[in-house]
This record gives C-alpha cells, sequence and structure tokens, in this order.
C-alpha cells in the first residue's frame, strides 16, 4: 500500500526558503510511469498545482512560481522535495504531495497534507 507522509517547518518567516519532503513508502519513487506532485490549498481557495517531477528527473512547474520553485528526487531515502525560496504571506496553505501513474489528477494519492504558515 503506497503511503506519502510531508514534512517540513511550519512556520517561515517571509523572504525565506520554505523546503517540504515528501517522504514515500509501498513502491519506489523510481518505479517507471509515476509522477510525483506537490498541490497545495488555501482556506476558500480551491487547490493549486505547484509542480510534478517525474521519475527520469524531468520535472513540471507552474509558470507563476516557476522562476523561484524546485522539485527534487532523493532516490537513496525514497523521497521527494520541494523548495520554494523568498516566501511571502500569500504562500500560506496547506501543502500536498501526491503520486499515481501519469500526469496529476485530483484522484492521485496524496498525503495528510502540512500545514505552513508565511509570518514574521
Amino acid at each position: 500500500q503506497v503511503q506519502l507522509v510531508e514534512s517540513g517547518p511550519g512556520l517561515v518567516k517571509p523572504s525565506q526558503t520554505l523546503s517540504l519532503t515528501c517522504t514515500v513508502s509501498g513502491t519506489t519513487i523510481r518505479t517507471s510511469g509515476y509522477h510525483w506532485t506537490w498541490i497545495r490549498q488555501s482556506p476558500g481557495k480551491e487547490v493549486e498545482w505547484i509542480g510534478t517531477i517525474r521519475t527520469t528527473g524531468t520535472d513540471y512547474i507552474k509558470l507563476s512560481v516557476r522562476s523561484r520553485t524546485s522539485i527534487s528526487l532523493d532516490t537513496r531515502k525514497n523521497q521527494f522535495n520541494l523548495n520554494l525560496p523568498s516566501v511571502a504571506p500569500e504562500d500560506t496553505a496547506k501543502y500536498f504531495c501526491a503520486g499515481g501513474i501519469g500526469p496529476w489528477t485530483p484522484s492521485h494519492l496524496r498525503g495528510q497534507g502540512t500545514q505552513v504558515t508565511v509570518a514574521s
């Protein structure tokens, strides 16, 4: 049974870097065909796709955050990571990692999510 668990700081100050980790169990992140994704949701807003990385290492990042966002695989730890520098209060959200075969859809398995608040 595949499971995903997010981890990271709950509070980040404006202009700092947000780093989140998703630990995957029940499969290896190198399994062919899998796409590993980060999404977030703020209160009262729809789920926002941030970016996806494939097992090949190819990544797809939302255009509006592409210049400051990176997603990476850590195959030794069976994890994938999100790095979001220069955060602002509008980056406050619940962040989820997700995984599944093919490009991300809302039906992909996701973790429980981790709340991130950007505030000084």
